[in-house]
């Protein structure tokens, strides 16, 4: 794994510093070197024929201010819904920094709307000291229906205040479901879509419902639920077919996508949970450029960058990066590998 100096953080969004959410900066890496210049020159170094691939997820309010049965207040991270209807949840210390590790199963939480949380076991295996807990609610009640009413979006240390949830939303976002934000996806506007749809480079959706991240301990990726459609599969291939580039925006676009394609390269209309973690003994297969923000330094993020665009690119970038004041975190600077 690429060991990378962390940068300065974005302790806002964009807009509340002084700039077009399009305004960023961008470093376009490419093994014959690296251009720096501004998310809203994206059109210009694609080339007629590639394609762009979005997650159209929408991002909830998914942080509820709880009380335990001993009285003490914390936040509570809503991770996503089961099929079963349980939900998985992060509880986090009072102040916020970090998962409480201290709980054990059969806590009960109460929750606004007169909801009480029983933690069941620990998510995705049943360990105890889990970060993320499978939980039933009492009564039973939609999650996504109760952080409408009570919820608030997450957020980490390095914001200086809250934000608004429509900051946590891309332009495109039209099916609600992530905890977070898919944040590689932030600085599109319209006019940058029209913008490379008039260059002659498609923009398609899938749908990835991205789940709590817990910045402070660089873990791998939990199950996510996810949809490839019909359409972005078949454009997908024919894009490939045709020698041209599929550039995924973000992480979850490229973990959906590889959930898709099978070991043949051909990439199938898909949905349902996805637990792939991509890295040096899965490799990417179809995904061939790569839109992404820079994040804290956690394994799972480079290692799937380094799965698209192999470790050197990586480390010259995040080293680039680092040495040239990039912000990082959500609402930072972005990347994009051309491998």
């Amino acid at each position: 794994m690429t060991a990378v100096a962390m940068g300065a953080e974005a302790s806002a969004p964009p807009e509340r510093r002084g700039l077009a959410r399009d305004g960023v900066r961008l470093m376009a890496v490419r093994p014959g070197g690296l251009t720096e210049t501004t998310f809203r020159d994206l059109p210009e170094l694609l080339e007629p024929g590639d394609l762009v691939v979005v997650n159209t997820s929408a991002t909830l309010p998914a942080r509820l201010d709880v009380r335990r049965a001993d009285g003490v207040g914390a936040p509570l991270h809503v991770s996503t819904t089961l099929d079963d209807g349980d939900w998985v949840v992060e509880l986090r210390r009072p102040h916020n920094d970090g998962p409480d590790r201290g709980v054990e199963p059969g806590t009960v939480l109460d929750l606004p709307g007169g909801v009480r949380l029983r933690l069941l076991e620990g998510f995705p295996t049943p360990a105890r000291a889990s970060r993320l807990w499978r939980a039933r609610p009492d009564p039973d009640v939609p999650a996504a229906e109760l952080l409408r009413r009570h919820g608030t979006p997450i957020r980490y240390g390095h914001l200086s205040a809250a934000v608004p949830l429509a900051d946590a939303q891309n332009v495109y976002a039209t099916d609600p479901g992530s905890a977070e934000n898919a944040s590689a996806g932030r600085p599109f506007t319209d006019r940058v879509l029209v913008r490379l749809m008039a260059r002659g480079v498609p923009v398609v959706p899938v749908v990835l419902h991205a789940g709590v991240s817990s910045p402070e301990l660089h873990e791998p990726p939990v199950p996510e639920r996810y949809r490839v459609p019909e359409v972005t599969a078949r454009l997908v291939n024919a894009t490939r077919a045709a020698g041209s580039r599929v550039v995924a925006v973000g992480t979850t676009v490229t973990r959906a996508l590889e959930t898709a394609t099978g070991e043949d390269g051909v990439t199938r209309t898909a949905a349902g949970w996805t637990d792939l973690v991509l890295g040096p003994d899965r490799p990417a297969r179809v995904v061939t450029g790569l839109l992404t923000g820079l994040h804290a330094p956690d394994a799972s993020h480079l290692l799937l960058l380094e799965a698209v665009a192999g470790r050197e690119l990586v480390d010259e970038a995040y080293a680039r990066a680092a040495a040239g004041g990039y912000l990082w975190h959500e609402f930072g600077d972005t990347m994009l590998f051309l491998p």
